[in-house]
């Protein structure tokens, strides 16, 4: 049953380092992804051994806010066609970008570099 954390009453990370020690595999859908929390449960993904059954998947993102759904509709250049490949290609560097930006904001630290590196494979 899915379960809400405010990290007020409840403390997700105790919770997710118990369910970790229990499973063998793990799906995550989250909002926004900070890499250097990745460090506190990297130690219980990396003992599985990968592939589709022993494995973590990570899917990150949010849905798009009403006011952006808005501007995107009310637009004169929204044609409802999609977009070019030149364009598309720009705007998937741009999300990386901030990806990246998102992810590294604040300091780095040396003991989450291990973590990041075994994430990245």
């Amino acid at each position: 049953m899915p379960r809400i954390f405010d990290n007020i009453d409840q403390s997700l990370l105790p919770a997710l380092r118990d369910t970790l020690n229990l499973a063998d595999r793990a799906d995550f859908c989250v909002g926004y992804f900070n890499l250097r929390g990745w460090k506190e449960i990297d130690e219980y993904i990396e003992r599985w051994a990968g592939g589709p059954r022993r494995c973590c998947r990570l899917l990150v993102g949010m849905q798009w806010l009403a006011q952006d759904q808005l501007r995107d509709s009310l637009s004169i250049v929204h044609t409802g066609d999609g977009i070019d490949n030149q364009t598309a290609i720009h705007l998937k560097k741009k999300l990386a970008e901030e990806f990246r930006l998102h992810s590294w904001s604040g300091r780095r630290r040396t003991k989450t570099k291990p973590a990041l590196r075994r994430l990245a494979k």
